[in-house]
């Protein structure tokens, strides 16, 4: 099998940096738009075989290390009772918020085998069809962002609501928090035991909150979940993403896991200036890069491997792929790491 990316997340020496990309199987590919033409993003997500096809499509057609699961990190809501709707031009949405301690009666204990078992067929069959090609990657989001979509009702710009709860009655909101992460911990180690080989942990509104309060309000849930897991799938490597969540890389090295991945605000020299060489990097070219000419997505990405070397790497971009990205740059960047990297290690 193909291991490079399980070594290098585990901070092995590795003889060139591993490469895939956040949302690699999605619409910038005509060949997922030619599967999507045939079914609408839940029926694609539930439906096992057609979310391989879209898992292993990137593999194929760009080259890259890995694959992820094709999933939503919202699905787990709706296995615990709150309704979810994809509307066209809005994204997800979630009719019925909860807002209060009160509205969590709502919700449920979801059993992750008969509501979510869609998810661990998907990876079984996606083990199948990629033959020890490339490992798998699992995940899920995190308490706290799965929350902010939960009591917004769905994506928003200021999040007033959630912030709103966790100021008037924190320990609501901290219930909420604790009964999310208990039905991620019972997913993701579902989807280890499906076959997945690492998992990866999503916290896009991570940087809603100051790093003391980051603390404070959303790690418990996190760390729970986290700890959950290691004693779970002892060896499966664990990975933490936060978006715009520069001021908690302090904050977020304390967490129990191997690869901190990070967006495109700082240069990985000055990540790991502050982190520390313990945790393995993932990341981080601006997904805009890949918009650009040919030739500036190569210029940057062997700047990106410069700045990232002298310790653990994983290349990959800041941020999910744009759709408008054409699937030439993004095989561009791919292949600009497999070229470079082995080079400039350790350089």
């Amino acid at each position: 099998m193909n291991d490079l990316f399980l070594r290098a997340c585990r901070g092995e020496a590795v003889e060139r940096t591993p490469v895939w990309m956040m949302r690699q199987a999605g619409r910038y590919l005509a060949e997922y738009r030619a599967v999507r033409a045939k079914a609408d993003f839940l029926t694609l997500c539930k439906t096992p075989e057609l979310a391989a096809e879209v898992t292993v499509q990137p593999v194929d057609l760009v080259g890259v290390d890995a694959a992820i699961i094709f999933a939503d990190i919202l699905l787990p809501l709706e296995a615990m009772g709150a309704e979810l709707r994809f509307v066209q031009g809005d994204g997800p949405v979630f009719p019925d918020p909860v807002r209060r301690a009160e509205d969590l009666g709502r919700l449920r204990r979801a059993d992750v085998d008969a509501t979510l078992g869609y998810v661990f067929d998907a990876l079984r069959v996606t083990r199948r069809e990629l033959a020890g090609r490339v490992p798998l990657i699992g995940f899920a989001g995190t308490p706290w962002t799965l929350a902010a979509y939960l009591v917004e009702g769905g994506t928003s710009k200021q999040f007033t609501h959630l912030l709103e709860w966790s100021y008037r009655d924190a320990a609501g909101l901290r219930r909420l928090l604790d009964l999310i992460a208990e039905v991620t911990v019972d997913y993701l180690l579902g989807q280890v035991a499906a076959g997945a080989q690492a998992l990866q942990l999503f916290d896009t509104w991570g940087g809603l909150l100051s790093a003391e309060r980051w603390r404070e309000v959303a790690a418990p849930s996190l760390v729970r979940v986290l700890e959950a897991v290691r004693q779970g799938a002892p060896g499966v490597p664990l990975i933490y993403y936060v978006h715009g969540g520069a001021h908690l890389l302090e904050a977020s090295a304390e967490l129990p896991v191997e690869v901190l991945s990070v967006d495109w605000r700082m240069p990985l020299s000055e990540v790991r200036r502050r982190v520390g060489t313990q945790r393995v990097l993932q990341g981080n070219l601006d997904p805009a890069v890949l918009l650009g000419p040919i030739a500036d997505v190569e210029a940057r990405t062997e700047a990106m491997l410069r700045d990232g070397a002298g310790g653990g790497h994983v290349a990959n971009l800041g941020h999910g792929i744009f759709k408008q990205t054409d699937p030439d740059h993004a095989r561009a960047f791919v292949a600009a790491v497999k070229r470079l990297s082995p080079a400039l290690r350790g350089a």
